[in-house]
This record gives C-alpha cells, structure tokens and sequence, in this order.
C-alpha cells in the first residue's frame, strides 16, 4: 500500500457518491433529521406544560442536553473542512501536524481541537439526556407511557440531531463532480 499517493486515514471498501445532486439531498435529509430531532423534543415540553397530569414536567435540566446537542451541531459544521488535512501533507509539518512550527499545522490543531470540543457536545448531549431519563424518570418509578415519554422524546430527539451532525458531515465532505485537488 503506497501512503504517499494516497493519504487517507481510513480505507472504507465503497466510493461516496460524488453527484451535486446527491450532496444537496444528503445536506436537506440532515436538515429533516434535525426538524424531527426538534420536534420530538418541542412535543415533550410542549406536553409537559398544557396536557400532562403527572408531577414530572420538563424543566431547564432536560434542556441541557438538547442545548449542547445543538451548540455541538453548529461548532462542527462550522469547522473548515480543508484546514483539517493542511498540517498533514505539509512537508515540514513534523510528521503529523502536531509539532510542527509553521502556521498549517497549528492551524490544523486548532480546527481538530474544536473538532473534538464539537462532537464532545454531541456525545455529551446524548448522554446527558440517557442520564436525564434514567435518573428523572425510570429510578423515580415514573414508567408509564405519557410520563415516561418526555424522557424517551428527550432521547430520540438528541438522537435524530446526532445523526443530523453525521449526515451534515458526511454531505459535505462529498466532492463535487467538478472539483479537483491539486497535490505537490
């Protein structure tokens, strides 16, 4: 295997599609997958403060994750794609980009450094609201549907938004059938 002519980290058996039309549709499904993972949430709240009888209601804790699920969302979309690789496949980056003196690699750093603070967001968005069910709902003994519902709508909605993220990212790392990279 030649790293040289090929610098991918991973090696995965299929091509993405490399269409237009396909990183549009993949850019509009990860944006249908946030408006679900939205809604899902937006329904529990909305439940919790006109038609729910019980003594459980959504407060600022279930928010939490759903706030660092959207804040994790936005920093890793925002992310330059491009700046990611640059300390990489410079030649006098010091191997990986870590360690290197010149303005790429240090460059690289950071945009992997909120990378990791983006998808750090996200996993603890997910988490944080596995942990808000658990603990509010399931240890408390409120498990029957329209109580325990909040807490399941909490999950699936940091859920859709995590794979809203994962779609986003995916869609726009997809080359156009009209780019081209030019490698020295």
């Amino acid at each position: 295997m030649d790293t040289e002519a090929n610098p991918r980290l991973f090696r995965l058996p299929f091509k993405l599609p490399n269409s237009a039309t396909a990183r549009r549709w993949g850019v509009y499904f990860a944006g249908v997958l946030y408006a679900l993972g939205f809604w899902l949430f937006l329904d529990a709240v909305i439940y919790s403060k006109h038609a729910n009888a019980s003594d459980v209601h959504v407060t600022f804790i279930d928010w939490i994750p759903f706030l660092c699920s959207t804040f994790g969302t936005i920093i890793v979309s925002s992310i330059e794609k491009s700046r990611l690789l640059q300390g990489i496949l410079s030649s006098e980056g010091g191997g990986l980009g870590y360690l290197g003196g010149d303005m790429d690699s240090s460059m690289a750093w950071q945009a992997r450094s909120v990378l990791f603070l983006g998808f750090a967001l996200l996993a603890g968005g997910l988490s944080g609201s596995i942990v808000v069910l658990i603990i509010k709902f399931l240890v408390k003994d409120y498990t029957s549907y329209p109580t325990v519902g909040m807490g399941v709508n909490n999950v699936l909605g940091n859920v859709c938004i995590l794979f809203s993220c994962v779609v986003l990212w995916i869609a726009q790392n997809m080359e156009d059938e009209y780019s081209y990279s030019l490698t020295l």
